[in-house]
């Protein structure tokens, strides 16, 4: 459970799933929203994460996406980053970081994306990732990664 005005950084599979209905975790998504919008949690995202829920988001159903119209995807976003909400800048220090992580852990591929969000969060002192792929980040121990359930 999480502690009033806790951060916690928001993976872009919270804010799909908070879209999509036929997602196994839409109903803890959305709670995870509604509770943020209550002050029980901050909500923390990067550029990563939005441009991410656009890609996907408006990117057709045939192809794993949700079909959305652009206009639709962008309305979705000024509703999840309502305030209390913290938007991290990738900085120089974030790119420092990920540079640290990618040698560190010896990230290649779309593991890069996964470092990047870690180097974000380590950048901005942020300790605890919401996600439905907590495995993914089981690796960076310098971060807690929790599924969504973890909201219950």
């Amino acid at each position: 459970m999480t502690t009033a005005g806790e951060i916690l950084f928001a993976d872009t599979n919270v804010f799909l799933s908070a879209t999509d209905r036929s997602r196994k975790h839409h109903a803890e998504a959305r709670e995870l929203l509604q509770a943020a919008r209550e002050g029980k949690a901050v909500l923390a995202v990067s550029g990563q994460i939005i441009r991410e829920y656009l890609v996907v988001a408006t990117r057709p159903v045939e192809v794993n996406g949700l079909g959305l119209a652009a206009e639709d995807a962008l309305k979705n976003i000024d509703v999840f980053t309502r305030p209390p909400f913290l938007f991290c800048e990738e900085s120089e220090q974030v790119s420092r970081r990920l540079r640290d992580l990618v040698q560190t852990h010896r990230l290649t591929g779309k593991r890069v994306h996964d470092g990047n969000i870690v180097a974000t969060m380590l950048a901005e002192g942020i300790d605890r990732l919401i996600t439905e792929n907590a495995g993914d980040f089981a690796s960076f121990e310098e971060i807690e990664a929790v599924g969504l359930a973890f909201t219950k």
